[in-house]
């Protein structure tokens, strides 16, 4: 069942053409037509901005992928040439080691201690 809509009086119908034309007559039309094309001249530019957003995002994407793949293998490397020294160092202080039990009078006293380790503590001192 449709509903039809309400009827107006001949006077209602008056008072609204009444309101309406009072609305009318507070704005330019030329002010309107103004704000339409100001308002289309910025979507125009957003348009563009977005546009440009847009492919900006997606170079970013194909660098990122590409450097991605690099930046792992070089952290792999700086790791394994990381174990490699602490392995080197561990060797020359047992070396040193030995040297200084073999022969005491090769180093003086306190100074084995000393020059034992004198790299720093980097994993110590690196937030986590």
């Amino acid at each position: 069942m449709e509903k039809s809509p309400p009827v107006a009086s001949p006077e209602t119908a008056a008072a609204a053409a009444e309101v309406a034309a009072r609305f009318r007559s507070l704005v330019d039309t030329g002010d309107v037509g103004a704000i339409r094309q100001t308002q289309h001249l910025i979507l125009g530019r957003l348009q563009d901005s977005n546009a440009v957003l847009t492919h900006f995002n997606e170079y970013s994407e194909q660098c990122f992928a590409e450097v991605s793949n690099d930046f792992a293998s070089k952290t792999r490397l700086l790791k394994s040439m990381k174990d490699d020294l602490d392995h080197i160092f561990l060797k020359l202080r047992s070396m040193k080691s030995r040297l200084a039990a073999t022969y005491p009078d090769a180093f003086p006293d306190g100074a084995t201690a000393k020059t034992m380790d004198q790299r720093p503590d980097l994993e110590s001192s690196l937030p986590l």
